[in-house]
């Protein structure tokens, strides 16, 4: 399985993740982010300074697969599967 990197952009400061995490494609990694970012947004202290963060999602290779802005995660995305009308 591939592994990715979730490193947190904060203006011109970046916290790397220098761990990773295994998953198994770059939907799952997505998936996970936003619910890294939706939790941390759950504590109000931090909320407000972190809505105008990124973060950065790279591959082994350093590569950036996806960048997600936190103020993003906020927003319900609605299931693939469910049927609308």
């Amino acid at each position: 399985m591939p592994r990715y990197f979730f490193h947190t952009r904060m203006g011109h400061d970046l916290v790397t993740d220098t761990d990773g995490t295994e998953l198994r494609d770059p939907d799952h990694a997505w998936e996970v982010a936003r619910g890294m970012i939706r939790q941390l947004l759950q504590t109000e202290e931090t909320r407000s300074g972190l809505l105008s963060a990124v973060l950065e999602v790279t591959d082994a290779a350093g590569e950036i697969v996806l960048e997600f802005p936190f103020s993003e995660a906020l927003i319900d995305v609605p299931d693939a599967g469910a049927t609308r009308h």
